[in-house]
């Protein structure tokens, strides 16, 4: 289960802002957020498994993130990486074998533009109007309280004029589930209501804020955690996108 807002041309400062949580199994290894020695402009971290990654940015002006679609049978064996997606989207490359990966959705922007993605139940993308987009692993449109709960955290932040993203981290640390749980109006079981899940198995791995300025100036940062919950790590890197 993973949970993100996006916030595409919704403020007079600010061209994209987004906050989102990673849920995984803690047991599946992933190189902290950083620069990639082997792809020059890309920010991100890494899965270590797949190899590919969940959310980024490259300095050309690009930003990625994908999250699953949740099925009940789960994920098939064998399928092209999700991840390598998201790279392949970051890096300017057209994705191939869409229809062959695991059931997905991706928010991604190159330079003035955005869309979602998706290939569930068939591949479609559309553009992504400005505003405040929430994303987990229903459909697009799907309203999931915890992605409303989300989206509204980010709404309060656009507000105060603040440049600080510790606010929206400790938003994506909230962990009482919002007023509706029920899965019958779209959404996961209790045990994954909250924005951040702690599970010693399966929770939230890393915390994620991208905030780019309308001068194409931007922050990510990421704060990591261990299967206890408990904060073990966090990076903050700037770069410049190109100016739209």
């Amino acid at each position: 289960m993973c949970v993100a807002a996006a916030a595409w041309n919704a403020h007079p400062d600010w061209r994209l802002v987004v906050a989102g949580n990673r849920d995984e199994y803690h047991a599946r290894p992933a190189a902290a957020l950083e620069r990639w020695a082997d792809v020059p402009g890309l920010i991100a971290g890494r899965d270590l498994s797949g190899g590919g990654t969940w959310l980024g940015i490259h300095d050309a002006g690009r930003f990625a993130l994908v999250t699953n679609f949740r099925q009940p049978e789960g994920p098939k064996p064998g399928r092209p990486s999700r991840g390598g997606l998201v790279t392949d989207l970051l890096e300017g490359r057209t994705p191939q074998h869409l229809a062959e990966m695991n059931p997905f959705n991706v928010i991604h922007c190159d330079g003035p533009d955005a869309w979602f993605l998706t290939n569930f139940p068939s591949v479609h993308q559309e553009p992504l109007a400005s505003g405040i987009h929430g994303l987990s692993n229903g459909g697009f449109h799907d309203r999931w309280p915890k992605t409303l709960q989300l989206e509204s955290a980010l709404r309060s932040w656009l507000v105060q004029e603040t440049s600080d993203l510790t606010p929206l981290l400790d938003a994506l640390r909230v962990e009482t589930p919002p007023p509706s749980t029920a899965t019958a109006s779209g959404g996961p079981e209790p045990r994954f209501a909250p924005v951040f899940i702690s599970d010693a198995l399966y929770g939230t791995r890393c915390s994620t804020v991208v905030a780019v300025k309308r001068d194409g100036s931007g922050t990510i940062a990421e704060r990591r955690f261990d299967e206890e919950g408990i904060a073990t790590g966090e990076t903050r890197l700037d770069f410049r996108w190109p100016a739209t």
